[in-house]
């Protein structure tokens, strides 16, 4: 039976009609994790990729029939939950349903085709998941962006991509109608809301009177799926493009072996729609056949998120490590997790100490990951392998993961350099198409047979990397290189630090040397300020190499965060660099 079904699953993958068109009875109980190890051997590269692909047909369709046939449990496919405590629930099937349904708005009536570009800003409303499944379907490429957009971000994105949708709520609709003039390529704007606007359609209104009949385009595995914007920390925000295999394809391993997942599960990723981790989850948890649940969760609020863990059934969870260092410093032994059993965490250097704190308080560990916006998981800290605590792990499959210098040398293992990843001779498939509009950094991006990611970091003798920072991120003092996330993971051992962010900062004699934000826990906001800074400073000297101290800190109430909750040294660096 696993030969004629890999056989099976190949085949469609490969067909016009795919798996569920072809074959309208499943054979026994274990066709859901047949089906999974097979595109989970695609994803390491031990098969093929399939010269079309389509993840809306050929995987969540797949999972809608094996959810008819009985042979998943009878979780939902999709659960939200709003502020106020209203709730939506999808099967497969319904998701199936619902997203055909939003296909034929964009078809129809915003008269979308084939390769057209889409802005998507929404808050974590269950829109956001429906419009982006209706994308695939459609193949129009989804371009996701944050709510906090400013009317600047929003006319430099529309006029870059040269979208021609762009899908909201009310918030945001203002800053779009105050600039929309100025972007030529726009055409459409569909508002996610119970109201109605000028110049608006409506996208309740028209998914409700939409058909739910729809024939899935057949999309080639390199066919563009989704652009994302960088962050733009050397520059204006580039925009990286994924493949409908890219992502597709890619995050099984990163859902099955990282975050944990099976179709009995129930995962909850926090972070906001507009960042990858989005689509990260997306792709982990349903390739899995796992149920993605979503608390509507306005801003980040620990008690809120330990609160909801106590009442849902959740079992996965997954946070920046700046939420994690939120949460271990409520008192944990008031709730109760009955169902949570395996916690990651990616998007920022994990701190040593939060990983004990969360352990010791819950009994879970917190298995950390590494990515980019360029790639999917890098490194990680699999399922079933030692963990060193301070370690973002080993190198997941497909990746060949080295540290190299900047030629692109392999540098011996202890050694400090840039992480890379071969992309020669073969390119992995689980990797961005290209900088969009942007050939030359693309080029830039390579040296010899890797790609730079642009992290710093060095592999130790048993084949763990240890995350230095960023390029940008690394302070240079005295031509000593140090790692901000050392300094900070130091200062989190101190009793007396909630959080911190350390940058460098202008020094006449150093050239730059270490500063310290730190925001101080309430039983030492009353301390005296210069004590407290020497006793931190020793503090440090103690804990790693005496160069590595913070020769300035400053306490402040609060650290810039991303609405993912996720710190943006870049503003601290700018402002003490007054840039």
């Amino acid at each position: 039976m696993g030969l004629w079904l890999r056989g099976v699953v190949l085949r469609a993958l490969r067909s016009s009609r795919g798996f569920c068109a072809s074959h309208g009875r499943l054979p026994p109980p274990l066709v859901p994790q047949k089906v999974v190890s097979t595109w989970e051997a695609i994803n390491q590269g031990t098969q093929p990729v399939p010269e079309y692909f389509n993840f809306a047909h050929d995987v969540l369709d797949t999972w809608s029939q094996i959810e008819k046939a009985g042979h998943r449990p009878p979780n939902p496919a999709f659960w939200w939950v709003g502020a106020t405590g209203a709730e939506v629930k999808w099967s497969f099937e319904e998701l199936g349903k619902q997203s055909r349904k939003a296909a034929n708005v964009l078809g129809d009536a915003c008269g979308l085709q084939p390769g057209d570009r889409m802005m998507l800003v929404l808050p974590r409303l269950p829109e956001w998941w429906l419009i982006s499944v209706a994308s695939m379907r459609t193949g129009v490429v989804v371009i996701p962006g944050v709510s906090q957009l400013t009317e600047k971000d929003l006319k430099y994105r529309l006029q870059a991509s040269r979208a021609k949708c762009i899908i909201t709520d009310d918030s945001l609709a203002p800053r779009v109608d105050a600039i929309s003039t100025d972007c030529p390529s726009l055409q459409t704007k569909l508002l996610v809301s119970d109201s109605s606007r000028p110049g608006w359609m409506n996208f309740r209104a028209l998914l409700q009177e939409a058909s739910a009949e729809h024939s899935c385009l057949r999309t080639q595995s390199r066919d563009s799926l989704a652009i994302y914007f960088t962050s733009g920390t050397t520059g204006a925000p580039k925009m990286v493009e994924h493949s409908q295999c890219s992502y597709g394809l890619g995050f099984v391993t990163c859902g099955r072996q990282w975050v944990a997942l099976t179709e009995s599960d129930i995962f909850w990723n926090t972070t906001d729609t507009g960042w990858v981790k989005a689509a990260w989850a997306l792709f982990s948890a349903w390739s899995n056949g796992a149920c993605i649940f979503v608390h509507e969760l306005p801003r980040v609020d620990a008690k809120v998120i330990l609160n909801t863990l106590s009442t849902f059934p959740i079992t996965n969870l997954c946070c920046v490590a700046t939420v994690y260092r939120l949460l271990v410093q409520e008192d944990l032994t008031r709730y109760k997790f009955q169902s949570l059993r395996h916690c990651s965490s990616g998007g920022e250097a994990l701190n040593p100490d939060v990983r004990e704190k969360w352990k010791l308080q819950t009994g879970l560990e917190l298995l950390e990951g590494y990515g980019q916006s360029e790639t999917v998981l890098i490194c990680a800290n699999l399922i079933g392998t030692p963990i060193k605590s301070g370690s973002m792990g080993k190198a997941v499959p497909p990746y060949d993961v080295q540290i190299v210098d900047d030629e692109g040398n392999i540098l011996p293992r202890g050694e400090e350099g840039n992480i890379g990843v071969r992309v020669r001779p073969i390119r992995p498939f689980c990797f961005f198409n290209h900088y969009l509009d942007n050939p030359e950094k693309t080029a830039a991006t390579e040296k010899g047979d890797f790609y730079i990611t642009g992290d710093r970091a060095y592999m130790d003798e048993d084949g763990y990397f240890w995350f230095m920072g960023r390029n940008d991120d690394v302070i240079n003092s005295s031509s000593y290189r140090i790692g901000p996330v050392e300094v900070e993971s130091a200062l989190a051992e101190h009793p007396a630090v909630i959080e911190s962010a350390v940058v460098s900062s202008p020094d006449p004699i150093r050239g730059e040397v270490v500063k310290a934000f730190i925001v101080l826990s309430p039983e030492y906001s009353s301390h005296d300020p210069e004590a407290l800074t020497r006793e931190l400073q020793d503090h440090v000297k103690r804990v790693t190499a005496p160069y590595k101290y913070p020769r300035k800190v400053a306490f402040v109430s609060e650290l810039p965060k991303t609405v993912s909750g996720k710190i943006q040294r870049s503003k601290l660096r700018n402002q003490e660099w007054g840039r």
